[in-house]
């Protein structure tokens, strides 16, 4: 049972005798082996240069094992340390408060080579597994992040040529719109309604971008005002198609208002765009306190969305629908995910085909401001 690498322990014993033969033990078996005689000694040590695990004994004087454990804890440069106790103690609660203190096993005296081995094996492992998971997700992110750096400079690059080209085309349609026929007319309104589609999925992919890597300010935000800037934004839209809106108080909540009338405004925009044509959208929008936050609710009678469905509406550019059926690009449910996420928060939808959808998510609350009113 040879150690793979030349991990370095600490043993920490006030019996130089149990410290002779543990660390005969584990430099058999490859390890490179540190011993302190003392509980001050032991801090000293793994704090000059931390080891990768510590054996440490509890009956010692000065300092007892838990205490030393605590301290290690206690601080940010050894707290990650695995610490298995090896002790004479076998009492359950002495077992218990090692645990209690951060000890990641316990071995009772006398002990066997071969379990301590398997122990120390144990916890390294788990250590290795945990710097693995640490690295892949820090490369994760950094993989998500130039992913949305990407997107963010494309898109914004894309701009420029595509206003020129949507901007040439109402030129021509006002300059030359006596001398057109009715097909070339045509071809440039057809133009000018596909650069106005490209240029709200830029913005919207733009928004997505953004949503994560702007700097959030927490600040109280009243969300009636929050409601009533994304209700004006929407303004246009909801003169386009009969809209009834019901709306419950809303209150103050701990966040980014920039960020919040983005998210009121997609699911807004979401339940109007998905009520079917010749019917009224009725938008019901609630406010409830559970459980320490608060509870949103954007409730439609719109078309509904399949049960199978509904675990994929908030990844970026999934569609349910053809544009040519319903507008959209597939990334506004996806934003309002990442914001409200932002937001420590949860946000997920119930529906049914035929009978509407309700998309609920939840926020702190801004306690402090919750009578400002």
């Amino acid at each position: 049972m040879k150690s793979s690498s030349r991990e370095n322990i600490l043993i920490v014993d006030d019996t130089p005798d149990n410290l002779r033969l543990l660390s005969q033990m584990l430099s058999q078996h490859g390890y490179e082996v540190r011993k302190a005689l003392s509980g001050p000694m032991a801090l000293t040590s793994a704090k000059i240069e931390p080891p990768d695990l510590i054996l440490l004994d509890i009956q010692m004087p000065q300092m007892d094992g838990y205490q030393v454990c605590e301290a290690l804890k206690a601080d940010a440069k050894t707290a990650e340390i695995p610490v298995i106790f090896i002790s004479a103690l076998d009492d359950v609660l002495d077992k218990v408060r090692a645990f209690a203190v951060g000890g990641g096993d316990y071995v009772a005296k006398p002990f066997q080579s071969a379990e301590v081995l398997a122990r120390v094996q144990h916890q390294l492992s788990l250590q290795q597994l945990q710097r693995q998971m640490i690295e892949q997700n820090q490369q994760l992110e950094q993989s998500n992040r130039e992913l949305e750096q990407f997107a963010y400079t494309l898109s914004h690059d894309l701009q420029q040529p595509l206003q020129t080209i949507t901007g040439f085309a109402k030129l021509i349609k006002l300059q030359y719109q006596n001398q057109l026929d009715s097909q070339i007319a045509q071809y440039l309104i057809r133009m000018e309604a596909a650069g106005e589609r490209m240029q709200a999925f830029i913005q919207d992919l733009l928004t997505y971008s953004q949503s994560s890597t702007c700097e959030l300010d927490f600040q109280p935000v009243d969300c009636e005002q929050v409601l009533s800037q994304a209700l004006e934004n929407l303004d246009g839209l909801i003169k386009d198609k009969p809209v009834e809106i019901d709306r419950d108080l809303m209150p103050w909540v701990l966040g980014s208002e920039m960020q919040l009338v983005r998210l009121f405004q997609n699911l807004l925009s979401n339940a109007i765009k998905f009520v079917p044509l010749e019917a009224i959208a009725r938008i019901k929008v609630s406010v409830q306190l559970t459980e320490g936050q608060y509870l949103f609710g954007v409730e439609d009678n719109g078309i509904g969305i399949a049960a199978e469905d509904l675990e994929r509406i908030f990844d970026v550019f999934q569609r349910l629908h053809p544009t040519q059926v319903r507008e959209g690009n597939g990334i506004g449910l996806a934003t309002c995910k990442k914001i409200v996420k932002l937001h420590c928060g949860r946000i997920w939808a119930e529906s049914a085909v035929g009978q509407g959808t309700t998309f609920y998510f939840t926020l702190m609350p801004a306690k402090d401001l919750a009578t400002a009113r």
